[in-house]
């Protein structure tokens, strides 16, 4: 099998945690590196024996020899680099959220299809091993058609500590944690026909919504609520960063509890089951169950860049999680549901 080398563009909060998750995984190299702060890049290179280091991403892809590019910086330059990347000829893997509006980011789906080139998203909530297994147990059927589902996403963890910038952001606990969620909903449950959003604003410094309510209403006919939150002031600190899920079907229900508990129950009683995700070395503990779920999603998209198998985050599927984000906005603006095309 080909190793497959790549360039990875950024070296911010999340990068250790992305190189290192593509060090679990064979047949596969970063061999360069840029970052617009070349110190920042020069130290994770350092720590991974990357052998290039750039702060001007042209020169970085006129002289590398690649198969594929990786990038994670702010989402206000992907379209910049997606496009550069689309004009090498290269296939692209995205951070979350693609861009910061729904013009941008179907101009890079357009360039990328005009390249022939693939563009994927990695997009790893949807890989956290409780979501998984979830899904799985939704599908044996077990407790029938789903009619009614809640996701709470309430982070305890200080994200504005780790990532200051966020708190600058016009649109935040949408954009940032609620494409997650919203990516869940549609991972467990299905395709959107409508979105109705309330957001509010707690933390005064924060500038953007740090509260949100999305109830969609899915094709299926399930109704399902999400609920997210930015609630550090009054999470305990050993209480980290979970999603809690319960659907109701119609003939039993599921819970994702804290902990990682699947329980079921259906007229022959409750069952429970934990589903803890992998432990890597590298990983945070308090961010544990999405770092580790970076490990599959790449994978994933590494096949499909391979050409040996579908990545569930294309751009193209992205796009749907976006368009019921930017929608949510719209909702929120207008105080009335949007009903999607």
């Amino acid at each position: 099998m080909k190793t497959l080398r790549f360039a990875f563009f950024g070296a911010g909060f999340w990068a250790p945690c992305q190189l290192a998750a593509w060090r679990e995984l064979k047949g596969v190299e970063c061999v360069a590196i840029y970052n617009r702060t070349r110190a920042k890049a020069e130290k994770l290179a350092a720590q991974f024996g990357i052998p290039a280091i750039y702060d001007d991403p042209r020169e970085m892809l006129r002289r590398e020899r690649i198969d594929f590019v990786d990038i994670a910086t702010g989402n206000d330059t992907h379209e910049e680099f997606v496009l550069l990347a689309a004009k090498h000829g290269l296939p692209v893997i995205c951070q979350k959220p693609m861009a910061p509006t729904l013009a941008a980011c179907n101009r890079m789906v357009a360039a990328c299809r005009r390249a022939r080139v693939p563009f994927l998203i990695h997009e790893n909530y949807r890989w956290q091993t409780p979501i998984r297994a979830l899904r799985a147990e939704l599908a044996r059927g077990t407790i029938g058609t789903p009619f009614r589902a809640r996701f709470d996403s309430i982070s305890g963890f200080p994200d504005i500590t780790m990532q200051p910038f966020l708190a600058e952001l016009e649109q935040y606990i949408i954009a940032d944690l609620g494409v997650h969620i919203l990516d869940m909903a549609r991972f467990v449950l299905g395709e959107a026909a409508s979105v109705y959003c309330r957001t509010q604003r707690i933390h005064r410094h924060i500038r953007g919504e740090d509260v949100a309510t999305i109830v969609l209403g899915m094709e299926s006919g399930a109704t399902v609520s999400c609920h997210l939150a930015l609630a550090e002031n009054f999470v305990e600190k050993e209480c980290f960063p979970e999603t809690l899920v319960f659907v109701e079907g119609d003939k039993g229900t599921l819970e994702l509890a804290p902990g990682h508990w699947l329980r079921v129950t259906t007229k022959d009683g409750t069952h429970a089951r934990r589903h803890p995700p992998p432990r890597y070395p590298w990983a945070d503990p308090a961010y544990d169950l999405s770092q580790a779920a970076i490990v599959p999603c790449h994978q994933n998209l590494l096949q499909a860049i391979r050409r040996r198998g579908r990545a569930e985050t294309s751009a193209d599927d992205n796009l749907k999680t976006l368009r019921l984000a930017f929608a949510a906005y719209d909702s929120a603006r207008s105080g009335r549901a949007i009903h999607l095309k």
